[in-house]
């Protein structure tokens, strides 16, 4: 079943509201979709059945995923309160100096211009098919925000330019972090910032942490479903 892109603003929140209140089975029910025993060991599979809803063009791309609308699309489980229960991923470490020179052009920057929040229960007591999707945020940066997360950015960016990403912490940056994104600690690759024996590191991923993103969906209590 292939969904075409939306191609308003308007036709993306349209088709994001009638998901509201509605459970991950009956949405995996109009995509003929199955549905894994654990979220543990299928990340990123509900985020794709959304994109699939949703009609997201982007696919694996270096852009948003409504590309034509600039709009970035995050899926973010939350507990019975409402609260984000882990982190978000935003976006893979580009390693090239050249990306990580101007946070303008960054990556990071491109996918949190414009993001569509669509929360989901992820209470584990819960069975998978009956969690229920929550009503969407559509969400920018404001000034201040924006402003943080680029000083994040800089910093983390700054260290990787430096040849110091085997130094950087998760505890690093307000907003905005780095943690390993890999299958295993076996996963290596090139890092052209580092010379020598040193040059291999990790995959890392940007990710913004639950702290940012509680702000985010406090302010749009009415759009979480809560037990």
């Amino acid at each position: 079943m292939v969904i075409s892109p939306p191609t308003t603003q308007q036709a993306l929140l349209e088709r994001a509201n009638r998901l509201a209140g509605i459970t991950i089975q009956q949405l995996a029910n109009k995509l003929n979709a199955d549905i894994p025993e654990s979220m543990t060991h299928a990340k990123g599979w509900f985020g794709n059945l959304l994109e699939h809803a949703l009609g997201a063009n982007a696919a694996s791309a270096p852009q948003p995923d409504f590309a034509n609308l600039g709009i970035e699309l995050k899926s973010i489980p939350v507990d019975d309160n409402g609260n984000p229960k882990e982190s978000t991923y935003i976006c893979v470490v580009q390693l090239n100096p050249a990306a990580l020179s101007a946070w303008e052009r960054s990556l990071v920057k491109c996918k949190l211009t414009e993001v569509l929040w669509i929360p989901f229960e992820a209470n584990k007591t819960i069975p998978i098919p009956l969690r229920r999707i929550g009503s969407p945020i559509l969400w920018r940066p404001d000034v201040a925000e924006e402003q943080q997360l680029k000083e994040d950015w800089q910093e983390l960016c700054d260290n990787i330019v430096l040849g110091n990403i085997d130094k950087i912490s998760a505890s690093m940056g307000k907003y905005l972090q780095i943690r390993p994104k890999a299958a295993h600690s076996r996963c290596l690759i090139q890092d052209p910032n580092q010379l020598g024996a040193n040059s291999l590191t990790s995959p890392r991923g940007f990710y913004l942490r639950s702290s940012f993103t509680r702000s985010i969906i406090s302010g749009h209590k009415h759009a979480v479903v809560v037990s």
